[in-house]
């Protein structure tokens, strides 16, 4: 740890350059900047007073930092290491078991606000919309995610209106679905999971959370009749805390890519493995962080207008997760098909197939093997900076009109 001193209008951490350090404010007031506001009731300038962190998500994360800060008043600051708060992790599982809580409602609150900004609608939902999401997927002949939606909402709501409509639908794709997990035990610390069998569906209350061990998980969400891709998964993810740690329904659908392999965590083991397994605590702990970096770099996406603009956006966010640099030419293939890339943007076809093309132009993509293939991640980083400074210049100039 270090004691840092700082000067009334000093910049302490600036957004776009590496995070070395998490910091504690020991004295004095700071101000964050962000380029957005989250959800009703924030800002996007917030004043932190002594006691406050930041630079947690992005040290954590090992990411950029996403915010800017800067001194209010002359203050004192606690620069951390990000191995020294990892033992702090293990050693202090009650200190371990707050961070927890406390990324994990950070993660719903930005969740929350993105499915408003995006979806126009709330991230929460209930049983009954089971029956839609079954719906949906019975349409499109994809028969084990909708199996599986049905029968979570007969098992939910036996006496509710849809349970003839669902169980009805039930007999008509029986024969043709694979359907898995349906009564689990609860007991069961590790699933096997078929290629396209649904793991949970939104909609469904959850009181497990799952650590992918082999395999990919796709999370879905089925908006205006669409199925949006939120994000795809690889093995050492976390996924589906949000249920277990806040009592909330799923917010969104699990569904297993290939033959997918995972850990599953309950309520009744959860304080268990924080208190014996550090190590999985500290893991857990730093993919919080990496989704709440991640949420952030999508709200930023969901303002962008412009569809060529957003999908160009998508493809940096997905280079910067995977740790890809841009300091020399080289080049990339995305676990992206083109349907993925403009689902995962929010895009329909109508207007993201031209977009991609125009895309594809841009930056020299390709596809291979129905996978995204760029010649040099350079001319994506180029060609998203160049959207950011025209959306920058027209804020400025509607701004000025004002």
């Amino acid at each position: 740890m270090q004691l840092m001193k700082f000067n009334k209008g000093a910049y302490i951490v600036v957004e776009g350059k590496m995070a070395d350090n998490l910091y504690i404010l020991r004295s004095g007031k700071v101000e964050l900047q962000r380029d957005f506001a989250i959800g009703d009731g924030d800002s996007s300038h917030v004043i932190l007073n002594p006691g406050d962190l930041f630079g947690v998500v992005s040290a954590l994360s090992e990411h950029l930092h996403i915010d800017t800060v800067i001194a209010v008043t002359d203050c004192e600051i606690i620069a951390i290491r990000k191995n020294d708060y990892t033992s702090i992790i293990q050693k202090q599982s009650d200190i371990a078991l707050k961070i927890i809580n406390g990324f994990s409602e950070r993660v719903r609150t930005l969740d929350e606000a993105l499915t408003k900004l995006t979806f126009k609608n709330s991230a929460e939902v209930d049983a009954s919309h089971l029956v839609s999401v079954a719906d949906y997927y019975a349409k499109q002949n994809k028969y084990n995610q909708a199996y599986y939606a049905y029968y979570r909402y007969v098992q939910a709501c036996p006496d509710g209106d849809g349970v003839t409509h669902a169980r009805e639908a039930m007999d008509r794709i029986e024969p043709y679905q694979k359907a898995v997990h349906l009564d689990s035990d609860k007991n069961e610390f590790i699933r096997s999971y078929p290629d396209n069998t649904m793991i949970f569906s939104e909609g469904e209350e959850g009181s497990e959370l799952f650590i992918i061990q082999s395999g990919s998980v796709k999370i879905t969400k089925i908006v205006n009749n669409n199925e949006v891709l939120l994000a795809t998964l690889k093995p050492g993810d976390i996924f589906g805390e949000m249920a277990l740690l806040n009592n909330a329904p799923r917010s969104a659908s699990a569904i297993a890519g290939g033959e997918t392999k995972m850990m599953v965590v309950n309520k009744q083991n959860f304080e268990t493995m924080v208190q014996k397994e550090p190590k999985m605590t500290t893991k857990m702990t730093t993919l919080l962080a990496e989704r709440i970096w991640s949420l952030y770099k999508q709200l930023a996406n969901a303002l962008i207008k412009d569809p060529s603009a957003k999908m160009t956006d998508t493809l940096l966010i997905e280079l910067e997760k995977n740790r890809v640099t841009f300091d020399t030419k080289q080049s990339y293939t995305f676990a992206l098909g083109p349907e993925d890339l403009i689902k995962m943007s929010g895009l329909q076809n109508a207007e993201g197939r031209p977009a991609l093309e125009k895309l594809m132009t841009e930056c020299h993509i390709s596809i291979i093997e129905n996978h995204l293939h760029v010649v040099d991640v350079i001319e994506i980083k180029k060609n998203a900076d160049f959207y950011r400074k025209m959306a920058l210049r027209k804020k400025q100039q509607e701004s000025s009109r004002r």
